[in-house]
């Protein structure tokens, strides 16, 4: 299986599908135990975030598996909005692993006078 940089995530009819975006092999699928129909996808790093029929799920990018559920109780049905602040580019990840990078070289450069 190859990384999630390289998947395509579809939502239709309570199922979403994760497709090799070079092939468009299915990767895996998962189907929603409750609620259907249109279907609102938010990806956040690891995690994809699926809204169905009132009902909010949690899962791998990696392989489908469902994390976590919350039926929304009280809520009602409809197009749901998700969003995250959670966002991290390449460019921030590269950026982060250099500053770190820069501090341990720091704590341990020992200065000779």
């Amino acid at each position: 299986m190859q990384t999630t940089e390289h998947m395509v995530f579809v939502g239709l009819n309570g199922r979403v599908v994760a497709l090799d975006r070079d092939c468009g092999d299915i990767q895996w699928e998962w189907r929603s135990p409750q609620g259907g129909g249109y279907m609102t996808l938010l990806p956040d790093r690891d995690r994809l975030v699926v809204s169905a029929g009132g009902y909010l799920y949690c899962l791998d990018t990696a392989s489908g598996e469902q994390l976590w559920h919350n039926p929304l109780t009280g809520f009602g049905c409809g197009v749901a909005a998700l969003a995250t602040l959670e966002q991290r580019t390449h460019d921030s990840d590269v950026a982060a692993a250099a500053a770190t990078e820069a501090a341990q070289a720091a704590a341990t450069s020992v200065i000779v006078t």
